[in-house]
């Protein structure tokens, strides 16, 4: 008697939902609240039913509208879900303080991020530096997955094709934006040292240096990351803070392997 082949489990679309999220994003990204109009042709929506949808989401909270200006920004009922998941997020939790401390030593901005769908890096933890400079990042922001060392590093570690990474590399933004070529060294480059960096090639005169956190299919799932001014990184500064980002990172496997996380 042949064996039947098991049923296979196909993902449902659910418009209603893709579309009340992407609204959310594009709210959180935005620094201004913003009428319906724009918002529905920003993300090829008809308006009424981006304007149905905003009236649901202002409902649970989600979204908070201007009555004398007609237009929307994002809520603070998101406040409680964004906490809820970064108390559950135990690499999270374990890993700020580590990241507190190499950014009082150092004077950077330390993150941690994690891999995040549609191909975004999404930051989970936070330390900023105490100097003038500060980044403009905060806990859930998003980027795109294959920009600045992170994304030498994802690049490194995954298991994307040449076309697709060309197709997802043509689509970044840098200051001073690196040939694919010389993109495609780099990684190479990160996969063998076994992290990353980008000297001013995304942000104008900062420095970017990132570990990979890698999972049991040696893909990278998150990633440890250092944020200074250039020219404050001197005299061997950047390999000494790839090596801090290791130990923490090692440090924090050996815990989750502990613990059986």
């Amino acid at each position: 008697m042949a064996k039947e082949d098991p049923p296979q489990t196909t993902k449902r679309q659910v418009p209603a939902v893709t579309r009340a999220v992407a609204i959310l994003r594009f709210l959180a990204r935005s620094n201004v609240p913003v009428g319906v109009n724009p918002i529905a042709r920003e993300l090829e929506l008809v308006p009424s039913t981006c304007l149905h949808i905003l009236r649901v989401l202002q409902d649970e909270g989600l979204v908070e509208f201007d009555s004398h200006a007609k237009r929307y920004s994002i809520g603070i009922g998101i406040l409680p879900l964004a906490r809820a998941a970064l108390r559950k997020n135990t690499f999270a939790t374990m890993i700020q303080p580590h990241l507190s401390d190499l950014s009082s030593r150092f004077g950077v901005t330390t993150i941690a991020t994690q891999i995040a769908e549609p191909r975004q890096m999404v930051v989970i933890a936070l330390s900023q530096s105490s100097l003038p400079f500060r980044l403009q990042v905060d806990l859930g922001s998003r980027f795109p997955l294959l920009i600045s060392a992170t994304g030498r590093l994802f690049a490194a570690f995954s298991d994307l094709n040449e076309h697709d990474l060309a197709a997802e590399f043509k689509k970044l933004v840098w200051d001073h934006p690196p040939s694919f070529g010389e993109w495609r060294t780099e990684v190479d480059a990160a996969r063998t040292r076994g992290y990353a960096i980008d000297e001013g090639t995304y942000i104008s005169g900062v420095t970017v240096v990132a570990v990979p956190v890698i999972n049991d299919q040696h893909q990278m799932i998150r990633s440890l990351v250092a944020i200074g001014i250039t020219e404050r990184l001197q005299g061997g500064q950047v390999e000494e803070l790839a090596s801090a980002l290791m130990q923490i990172r090692d440090e924090a496997e050996q815990f989750h392997l502990s613990v059986g996380d």
